[in-house]
């Protein structure tokens, strides 16, 4: 049985749905198929613990999302088919071994007024940039949310050059080159304003040391100052449904449990797709894979082009993450304040060169003596996700080596991971416990989610990176994933790469995918 349509599109990760919605809504009859048996790739929510809690898979602050361009064009259409949020004013605090805390609101004073509290300078520092933000972000998130083209980032440094002149564009430059460090270190005197920023770099691929890694914790820190934080009301899936509804009522469809096991190319374009079952869907327009760069060489062979092919080959992968969910009694008592039960994010991250070090093991394959733990309270900002009075902790372990070649600590000798997960994930819980004590006690149940489990869910993560490759400065912007190549075009005709494989790259804002979908139809 063949069928044909406009696009054909693998994978349904929110991207390749972003696509879809795009295309459908510009006349093209749209197919969007998908190995597992659930559409969102790592933006899915699911009671993974007990019944009548939800957690979120892998992704949960969908800021980027309620932020972005594709949003702003479709965000009502999509509210008319389920998309609700659910806004956090507390957004990411961090807490520290001195039994102090600090954290960003989105009220400017209350913010200011923590941080001077430790530090006068840092204070007027951060009401500086607040002040200084929405010029500097006009630009920053022109260049992000622009196609990775060269004629397209040279307007939009010209215009910043109008703007700031040569030593403001100078300036500009030194900035996306610079390491978390280096930027946080000539900005804030305070150890601890620098620790609350940098955790943010330990959630893409960026340590304190890595150059082209200060842009994130700013824009974070910022956008979370100016705009707040935003979740998905009952979970981040609310992104996943209402895509998939709008899809359908455009006369797309979305196939789950359909494993695509080639692309069809004849006579250097691609054609279809045939499905593991011996089904074949032709594509009179476009094939568009969202998969990780080498899945993309396995689905439709060498491309002819051998740097293109070389560069997919030798795509760098981010270290991994290990997902921790908790059903809960109640949230952590945190040791430094009550206060802290009030925000989506306590990051237990207290120093940069902690960082740094966690950073370094599990790049050499170790499992980190002391991980970066995320913890996630989306029940203090969305009570609906647990029964009335109980709780969810959504947990991210971030830094976990993919494959395992020993233990820093020196106490966990499993390297594989159906044996160190346990061991691994208590190290985690025991960090917790560290800063909130008694949170054992109100765990209900409880999920381990391992890199290799998150691989096995999601062939894109590979290794459990959940960032789908490295963001350095050599995977990035027109390097994102082949230089030439950053807008999702291939060397084979009418065959198209998205994904956060793809320039602008991971994050909720679905910026790959929205930009292709408006190259290839307007």
């Amino acid at each position: 049985m063949t069928d044909t349509l406009d696009g054909v599109i693998i994978g349904s990760g929110h991207n390749s749905l972003a696509c879809a919605v795009h295309l459908a809504a510009k006349g093209w009859k749209i197919g969007v198929f998908e190995r597992a048996h659930t559409p969102g790739g790592a933006v899915k929510s699911g009671e993974y613990t007990l019944p009548g809690f939800r957690h979120d898979w892998a992704a949960m602050n969908l800021s980027l999302f309620a932020g972005s361009p594709f949003f702003k064009e479709y965000g009502d259409r999509l509210g008319k088919h389920g998309l609700a949020f659910a806004p956090a004013s507390d957004c990411f605090s961090s807490v520290f071994p001195d039994g102090t805390w600090l954290g960003i609101s989105n009220d400017l004073e209350t913010t200011a007024r923590r941080i001077e509290a430790i530090s006068g300078q840092d204070a007027e520092t951060w009401r500086r940039l607040s002040a200084d933000f929405p010029g500097r972000a006009e630009t920053l998130f022109a260049l992000l949310g622009s196609p990775a083209k060269k004629r397209a980032f040279a307007h939009i440094l010209f215009k910043e050059w109008r703007r700031s002149g040569t030593g403001g564009l100078l300036d500009l430059s030194r900035f996306l080159l610079a390491s978390p460090r280096d930027w946080l270190n000539e900005t804030f005197v305070s150890p601890k304003v620098r620790a609350l920023l940098a955790a943010w770099g330990m959630h893409l691929d960026f340590g304190p040391d890595i150059s082209g890694g200060a842009l994130f914790p700013y824009l974070e820190g910022m956008a979370n100052q100016a705009f707040g934080m935003v979740l998905g009301q009952g979970g981040a899936d609310t992104i996943v449904k209402a895509m998939v509804s709008l899809i359908e009522a455009q006369g797309g469809s979305v196939t789950c449990n359909a494993d695509v096991a080639r692309v069809i190319v004849e006579n250097g374009a691609a054609q279809g797709i045939e499905l593991s079952d011996g089904r074949k869907v032709m594509a009179r327009k476009a094939v568009i894979a969202n998969v990780a760069p080498q899945a993309l060489l396995k689905l439709a062979g060498d491309t002819g082009n051998t740097r293109y092919d070389n560069g997919l080959k030798k795509s760098a992968h981010a270290p991994g993450t290990m997902m921790i969910h908790l059903a809960m009694d109640a949230l952590p008592d945190w040791s430094a304040g009550t206060d802290l039960k009030t925000f989506a994010y306590v990051h237990l991250a207290p120093h940069l060169d902690q960082m740094a070090r966690t950073y370094a093991q599990a790049q050499a394959g170790l499992l980190p003596d002391e991980p970066v733990i995320v913890c996630g309270q989306p029940t203090a900002i969305d009570p609906s996700r647990a029964p009335e009075g109980k709780h969810v902790l959504w947990l991210q372990v971030r830094m976990a080596p993919g494959i395992i070649k020993g233990d820093a600590a020196g106490s966990i000798s499993a390297t594989s991971w159906p044996e160190a997960a346990e061991p691994f994930a208590e190290r985690a819980l025991d960090i917790l416990e560290r800063y909130a004590p008694g949170t054992r006690a109100k765990i209900l149940g409880r999920h381990i989610v391992s890199p290799a489990d998150l691989e096995a869910d999601n062939p894109n993560l590979v290794g459990g990176d959940q960032i789908c490759g490295s963001h350095h400065l050599t995977q990035h912007f027109l390097f994102r994933p082949v230089l030439g190549f950053a807008d999702g075009s291939t060397p084979v005709g009418n065959l198209f790469h998205t994904g956060a494989a793809v320039w602008p790259g991971a994050g909720t804002g679905a910026g790959p995918g929205y930009l292709l979908a408006r190259k290839l139809a307007g």
